[in-house]
């Protein structure tokens, strides 16, 4: 009996969320959060809808900027250790969104394991931002080398925590981004307070900030003055940033 080979297992890219423009002329690909180790497929379904909403947010709003918006569907659920899965996956996205549309900028969005996946594959010539909401990070180890940097030298780089977050700890985001911006002044941080690991207390002012900064980095728009203060405050004052209640109700670019 002829034994059959397993297929291989290859990450791809979604649909475009939301109304498509006529021309393309910047690119979000969301990643959607996984486990740290795990070698079952992610469900598509499960996977995508915790970036589909902000997604869509945000292809209404950059419709007539010509933004494409596409979530990333990996092959394995966990990051696994020096595999690094998520962030190869990530890679290939980016490979991929750039043979599809050519030489426009990239913003990498991820959440939780996925916004780790979003600054690891940052190094990327295509990427020119990286927006991670509650990332994932590793537990400081003397044995094993500190989460890298460098890669996100010369992009524009937004992470937004909730304080109470019992999953991802809030304070390793911090410790990244104070690394972070030594060589890069670009990086800014927000402090969402009281709220936990889905941020949903305060869902639509992360929508918003997202929004703000996706806008500004891919199509140059102003940024609200919160974000323009993150960014020019020197540490720690930029990277503990409060989100503030309501943001994004009355905001003017």
């Amino acid at each position: 009996m002829t034994q059959q080979a397993t297929p291989v297992r290859r990450a791809r890219l979604g649909r475009t969320l939301g109304p498509e423009g006529t021309a393309v002329s910047g690119v979000v690909l969301l990643l959607p959060g996984g486990d740290e180790v795990s070698d079952r497929r992610p469900s598509a379904l499960l996977a995508a809808a915790s970036v589909r909403a902000l997604g869509r947010r945000l292809a209404r709003a950059g419709r007539e900027e010509g933004l494409a918006t596409h979530v990333v569907h990996y092959r394995y659920r966990g990051w696994n250790g020096a595999e690094a899965h998520l962030a190869r996956d990530a890679e290939w996205a980016t490979d991929e969104a750039v043979r599809r549309y050519g030489d426009v900028p990239l913003c990498l969005l991820g959440t939780g394991m996925g916004g780790r996946a979003a600054l690891r594959a940052a190094g990327h010539e295509a990427v020119n931002s990286v927006l991670a909401i509650a990332p994932w990070l590793p537990e400081d180890d003397v044995a094993a080398p500190p989460e890298p940097v460098k890669q996100l030298a010369g992009r524009q780089v937004l992470i937004v925590h909730g304080t109470n977050d019992g999953h991802s700890d809030p304070e390793l985001s911090f410790r990244l981004a104070s690394r972070a911006k030594k060589a890069n002044r670009a990086v800014c941080r927000f402090e969402v307070h009281s709220d936990g690991h889905g941020l949903r207390q305060y869902r639509d002012e992360v929508a918003a900030l997202a929004e703000d900064f996706v806008m500004g980095v891919l199509f140059g728009q102003s940024f609200s003055r919160p974000v323009e203060d993150a960014l020019a405050a020197p540490p720690p004052l930029g990277l503990r940033m409060p989100l503030a209640a309501g943001f994004g109700k009355s905001l003017r670019r």
